[in-house]
This record gives structure tokens, sequence and C-alpha cells, in this order.
């Protein structure tokens, strides 16, 4: 890997302010977890998947962050990550529970590229899969792929909670759950979108605080569970499109 270009891997560096927490939420996987904070503050930041101020927050804002989500995810459970982009946060929970099986989905070609790249270069090839495309797509399925069901659905900074839950809602198996990761504004989305989320299938929104007395700020969480099917229209898929979608490493 070549840092003339100025990245540099040591911006990565778990800092040992943070060491406690991240031996609580990554276990005997801490290396895996380091190096895919390397990952992500080199290649992460030369393909412009992470800024290059993230860099030396990607232990604080984004890895911890994302792997506190693990303490509402069941044992075993499938995950689909909605708008994965560079992995945030299915990548770093696959990493932190090697029970899960994890699908990213992601639209963008080259986030799709760098993250089959990641996984493989992590050695997650048999947890992990990427699938090319949007939700919409991911949930109807497209050339003997798909579609997609989960009993964890997850999302970070992707939309608001109305357009999430649309999105997101028909990947979840009756019964089962979205998880967004939000932020001090959850309560006011829950309060304006509550209406649309419950004509979408879905219950009342409720949120949750994960890593309490392990990282600060907690990780804010909408957890949502869909309480039933609710017809909505096919969509179509995009034309002239390829997608990856196979499972890698199988």
């Amino acid at each position: 890997m070549d840092f003339t270009d100025g990245s540099d891997p040591a911006v990565a560096a778990l800092p040992p302010e943070l060491a406690e927490a991240a031996r609580s939420l990554f276990g005997d996987r801490l290396d895996l977890a380091a190096a895919y904070a390397e990952v992500l503050a080199t290649d992460g930041v030369l393909r412009g998947l992470i800024g290059p101020r993230e860099a030396p927050r990607i232990w604080e804002r984004h890895l911890l962050n994302c792997a506190a989500v693990a303490e509402r995810i069941p044992e075993g459970a499938s995950v689909l990550d909605v708008g994965s982009g560079a992995g945030l946060p299915g990548l770093v929970l696959a990493i932190a529970r090697p029970d899960l099986t994890v699908t990213l989905v992601e639209p963008l070609a080259r986030r799709t590229s760098f993250l089959v790249e990641v996984v493989e270069r992590l050695g997650l090839t048999k947890a992990v899969r990427v699938f090319r495309g949007r939700a919409e797509e991911a949930s109807t399925g497209s050339t003997g792929v798909g579609p997609f069901r989960a009993e964890i659905v997850t999302a970070r900074a992707v939309a608001p909670l109305d357009r999430l839950s649309a999105w997101c809602l028909p990947l979840v198996v009756p019964g089962g759950r979205l998880l967004a990761v939000k932020g001090s504004s959850a309560g006011d989305e829950i309060a304006e979108h509550a209406k649309a989320v419950a004509k979408l299938g879905g219950g009342e929104p409720k949120v949750h605080h994960c890593g309490v007395g392990v990282i600060e700020p907690p990780a804010t969480v909408v957890e949502i569970v869909r309480e039933r099917v609710v017809n909505q229209a096919r969509a179509k898929p995009a034309a002239k499109r390829t997608r990856g979608g196979s499972r890698r490493g199988r």
C-alpha cells in the first residue's frame, strides 16, 4: 500500500483512552477491527469514502459507535445493512459479532468495489456478502439474486425515518426489527414520522442508547418492529445496470 500521497495509517491507531471500550466491544477480534480502521484511514480516504478529517476519529466516531449497536441484535441473526457506504455499521457488526451473517446493500459501484475488496482482505467472505443496488431492488430481487429478507435491518445516516422505513421495512421479516442509528434529534424524528411508520407496517418507534457505560456518548438507535406486511408497489429495476450480488468465497 502506497502512502506517498500523504495518507498515514498511524492516524487510525487506537487511542489509549479508548482501548478498554474497544476490547469490551470487539473482544478477541480487536486486531481485525484495527485492520479495518487502517483500511478506512488509508484506502477509504483516498477513494472518498471517509473524509480526511474523519480519519483521526475513526475509532471514536465510527467503529465504537457502530459496534455498540450489536447489543440490540440477537445471537445468530441475519443482518441487512442498507446504504452501507464504507461498511458502517454492517461491516463493523460482522467484525464484532462472528455469529452474524451480514449483507451489505449499497447502490454505488465505487463503494461496492471497496466493500468487496475489504471483505476479502479481512477474511470475512463466509459471513459477509455485498449487493449492489438500492433497498427497493434488494427487496424485490434482481437477475437471480434475492429478494433479500433479514431478522435485523440496519442503517446509519441514510434518510429521515419515514423514507428510511419505506425502504427498509420491506426487507425485515415479520417480527424482525429495523435498527436506525440516529443522532440527538431521534426523538423529534419519531414525533414527526411515527404515523408514517405505522402506515408502513412498523410498530411504535423506540429509542435505545447502546454502549451505556462503555462509550461516551452512547450510540442512539431507533428500533422499529415490523408488525405487519403492507403491500407496496413493486420497485422497477434500474435499466442497464449491473450489480454484485453473489456471495463471495462460498
